[in-house]
């Protein structure tokens, strides 16, 4: 038996040598109707983490999420943009010339601004489990299109002609690179297009230096982290970003690979987000087009 089948016997409830290692997990829920741009990801257990991944990554696990759905895109500069225009989300962006162009990703947001967004959508700024499930599947992948190494041909990150693939930046430094348009390459699992680099997104927990360290609130049913994500939260100031980006090497743009930053977003850096939404959620948002 591999450790992969092993880990989610376990995080099945089911008995293993004789005894029951967890409580029975509940139901998943069927997937419905997707709303639009969104795949539904199956309720069940999968493997969060890796042993042999970062410290902060440790130890490989299995956890159980329920059905949900998720953005198959991140959330594009035209789309924050229109939220601001609505004067429904906080004036924010990128910092940088050549990071505004439609179809490029929301980036220079704070985890604030992510939330608030997700949630005038209708929808949720997805847990880090949530996230972690939706790049890898059930089958532990290093990437989200499976074990293949990371590459320009598959992902935009740094390699050796530079950041973001080589491709430089108009106007001062063009070194830095920048985010090339959501959808760039084709999608890895679940159908959703860069999980893995053109920009970090943000992730509903906060950051714990490793998921035994943050225990019980990182196991289980639908883990939400530390004081299940709410504030205040004694101990914990920094949330978690996810997924590498332009800027940085193959060895960030993993599936599990984790990095901590303060939810204000001060000092600047240009991270972007998706959504994710609940059954519940997507059921009413189905309701509001109509049939």
């Amino acid at each position: 038996m591999t450790r992969i089948a092993l880990l989610l016997i376990l995080g099945l409830g089911v008995k293993f040598d004789g005894k029951k290692t967890t409580s029975p997990a509940p139901k998943p829920m069927p997937c419905g109707v997707a709303p639009a741009q969104m795949t539904c990801i199956p309720g069940g257990p999968f493997v969060r983490g890796s042993d042999i991944g970062p410290k902060d990554a440790r130890p490989a696990a299995s956890v159980w999420v329920q059905t949900f759905y998720m953005d198959q895109y991140e959330v594009t500069y035209a789309a924050y943009r229109a939220c601001v225009k609505d004067k429904k989300c906080r004036d924010a962006g990128p910092n940088y010339s050549d990071f505004d162009h439609p179809r490029q990703p929301i980036t220079g947001v704070s985890w604030h601004d992510a939330v608030t967004y997700c949630k005038v959508q209708g929808k949720h700024l997805p847990t880090e489990a949530e996230w972690e499930k939706a790049a890898r599947g059930t089958d532990a992948r290093i990437y989200s299109w499976g074990n293949e190494p990371a590459t320009c041909d598959r992902a935009v990150i740094k390699n050796n002609k530079g950041r973001s693939c080589g491709v430089p930046k108009k106007g001062k430094r063009p070194e830095k690179g920048r985010p090339w348009e959501v959808g760039s390459f084709p999608p890895g699992i679940h159908d959703l297009y860069d999980m893995v680099g053109n920009s970090w997104e943000w992730v509903f927990d906060w950051y714990t230096k490793g998921y035994a360290k943050c225990g019980a609130n990182c196991t289980g049913v639908d883990p939400k982290g530390p004081c299940q994500g709410q504030t205040p939260c004694p101990g914990h100031r920094r949330r978690v970003v996810r997924g590498g980006s332009w800027y940085w090497e193959a060895a960030m743009a993993t599936t599990y690979y984790r990095r901590a930053h303060v939810p204000d977003n001060d000092p600047f850096h240009h991270f972007g987000f998706r959504c994710a939404a609940s059954v519940q959620e997507a059921q009413k948002l189905a309701a509001q087009i109509g049939p």
